[in-house]
């Protein structure tokens, strides 16, 4: 499809007045492309916050610009997915529905006006006397990320790596890959007029390509796949480079006995029925015995569930008990509206219960007891916890990220939803006036925390309060001493 440049008005979407200069040439292996793609990276690094804001802003509207172009291509997709048979969940995540490219672009116009990311001071310390030290944040550098079917993943894994300073391989699924292609020019063409080679994002094709990038741990420094587990699982055992991502999204909500049935009801369908192939969705339904001895199950939760169109199974107890089907495994994603019910006794049940059969995605408790509600948030180890709330907030652009480039379930470098924060790693900038060491019989350490320019900053905010606070205690202890004299 014929791509349109809408360009921003001049004074914010010129090229930089020294732009550097853009290589542009085919890339003859994955190995040149990672490369090209980690000095494309340092060229995107080498602008200031306000071109690469500048330049997500382009992109969104470009994205708009070529809605048609862009929707067509998915149009084409869909129509083959269609005649091969896809399966109905990898349909509705290829599918491009009406009002996305609108949310993409205003994702990335979010991503654009948060704060700087790069080189952010973390902490400062003297270590002797003018001898300073700074930790500062710093973009990971080439990022290789693998996604399934959903075509929406493309500018929002883009918009996130721009921001951040990284460079980029995508690999998507075969099913989108019209949808991919169009998507990608889009955002490339708008590179080179702020100094950037097109490079910095490179769109990888073939399976070949990927078993290829998995051993180049010397030049890619993170693999983020987005799929299902039998992907993230392959991705896992075949290469050195750090894998971040989760396999699994099995996510619980637990009904209290002190649960607002109403609310529960509404919340439970919500996680399950808003998006059911979404890792994010409700898969396994944990209900107080309670709810079942006083007759809620059958005559609120049940019916609420099935007027819903969900099926029911039964975990160990519940199929017994509340004569369901059993469940095919008690951790089990079933990507449909689909899911698992069990019972249990009480709040540790119900713990024991999530850390023994779920993924540590996201999970919830619905309750009025703030007690079992602070219990549930502080004990339940998962990426994601939450409190009278939908599990479908686990979710980069719902949490105000802007986007996400997936959900970790990790516990090293980032978990949960991963936006801009998560591609960044630090460094450390060390500043003397002609320092050595000579066995350290020649420097004297202080060691001594010095605050960052943050700091500084919210140590004035409170030296102003306090002397607003002493104006205004001042001013109201003369008016009354005035009130009492007349």
């Amino acid at each position: 499809p014929r791509l349109v440049s809408r360009r921003r008005p001049a004074s914010s979407a010129r090229a930089p007045s020294t732009p550097a200069r853009v290589v542009t040439h085919a890339m003859s292996s994955t190995r040149d492309q990672a490369v090209a793609a980690r000095s494309a990276s340092r060229q995107l690094q080498n602008l200031s916050s306000e071109k690469r804001a500048e330049l997500l802003c382009a992109i969104a509207d470009a994205l708009e610009a070529n809605e048609p172009a862009i929707m067509a291509a998915n149009a084409e997709d869909m129509k083959t997915a269609e005649a091969a048979n896809t399966e109905p969940n990898l349909m509705n995540r290829l599918k491009m529905k009406p009002g996305k490219i609108a949310q993409l672009a205003e994702g990335a116009r979010q991503i654009a006006a948060m704060p700087e990311p790069i080189a952010r001071t973390l902490s400062k310390m003297e270590i002797a006397d003018g001898l300073a030290l700074e930790q500062v944040t710093a973009p990971l550098g080439v990022l290789l990320i693998i996604f399934e079917s959903r075509p929406d993943a493309l500018p929002q894994i883009a918009s996130l790596a721009i921001r951040s300073g990284n460079g980029l391989l995508l690999k998507g699924g075969k099913e989108a890959q019209n949808t991919n292609a169009v998507l990608h020019r889009v955002i490339v063409e708008c590179f080179p007029r702020f100094g950037v080679a097109r490079e910095c994002i490179v769109l990888v094709e073939g399976r070949e390509a990927v078993s290829d990038i998995l051993k180049l741990n010397d030049v890619v420094d993170l693999v983020i796949p987005r799929g299902s587990n039998d992907l993230v699982s392959y991705i896992q055992n075949n290469t050195k480079i750090p894998v971040l991502g989760h396999a699994d999204g099995v996510c619980h909500v637990y009904i209290d006995e002190k649960a607002n049935l109403d609310m529960a009801c509404r919340l439970a369908v919500d996680s399950k029925t808003d998006y059911p192939a979404a890792c994010n969705a409700l898969e396994t339904l944990l209900v107080h015995a309670s709810h079942v001895a006083s007759g809620a199950w059958e005559e609120k939760i049940k019916p609420a569930m099935l007027q819903a169109g969900i099926e029911l199974f039964g975990g160990k107890i519940a199929a017994k008990s509340l004569k369901l089907p059993p469940c095919p495994a008690l951790r089990h994603e079933y990507g449909r509206p689909a899911m698992t019910v069990e019972t249990v006794d009480h709040l540790d049940a119900a713990i024991d219960y999530i850390h023994a059969n779920g993924s540590a995605h996201t999970d919830c408790v619905i309750t009025d007891d703030a007690r079992v509600a602070s219990e549930f948030l502080r004990r339940v180890d998962s990426a994601c916890v939450f409190h009278n709330c939908s599990t479908r907030f686990s979710d980069g652009f719902r949490m105000g990220l802007g986007a996400e480039v997936g959900i970790s379930t990790s516990r090293i470098h980032a978990r949960g939803p991963v936006g801009v924060e998560g591609l960044l790693t630090t460094r450390w900038l060390l500043r003397g006036r002609g320092h050595y060491s000579d066995k350290d019989t020649a420097v004297k350490y202080t060691h001594r925390v010095l605050p960052t320019d943050e700091q500084w900053m919210y140590r004035a905010m409170g030296y102003v309060g306090l002397a607003i606070g002493i104006a205004n205690a001042a001013h109201i202890g003369m008016s009354l001493y005035n009130l009492r004299k007349k």
